[in-house]
């Protein structure tokens, strides 16, 4: 069983979602059924990945940030992170209250430690913020993690 870990970009173009969503299941095809999947379930490659995994047969668990986490995420993206939620064999929350950049890095950290591989779905572009993907891909090859990298041709970010 492998464990794989994900970070990647919020608020995707649909477009890109899409070639996200087939580079996603590309990369993750070759560990079927034998794959846990470690989320916190934020829109756009999280959620993306989350699905990926459970479509292809593996587990799924989730880190919860802050109690006030989903809150803090587009309310489009509720119904998914519920139905993913729902569906994770295990959950980790977190003891912050808010959703921050501190709690957001705190849970990114906690994915790390669970996991073999981060899968970063990333443009390669420096964070927009702290806790940003940049900030969890180096986090990862600091601690000596195996990191791909899934940004496919057309891909952009809003």
């Amino acid at each position: 069983m492998i464990r794989i870990a994900v970070s990647g970009h919020r608020g995707l173009p649909p477009e890109t979602a899409a070639l996200i969503d087939a580079a996603i299941r590309r990369a993750l095809i070759q560990y079927v059924p034998h794959i846990t999947g470690v989320s916190c379930l934020a829109d756009g490659a999280d959620q993306i990945f989350a699905r990926a995994v459970l479509d292809l047969g593996g587990t799924l668990e989730a880190v919860i940030p802050a109690q006030q986490y989903r809150d803090g995420l587009p309310a489009e993206t509720h119904q998914e992170y519920d139905a993913l939620l729902s569906k994770a064999t295990q959950i980790h929350r977190l003891d912050f209250t808010e959703s921050t950049s501190e709690s957001h890095m705190a849970a990114s950290r906690l994915m790390l430690d669970h996991a073999d591989e981060l899968l970063a779905v990333w443009d390669g572009k420096p964070a927009r913020g702290h806790g940003g993907t940049a900030d969890v891909v180096a986090e990862a090859q600091g601690h000596g993690l195996n990191v791909r990298t899934i940004w496919p041709e057309g891909a952009r970010r809003d």
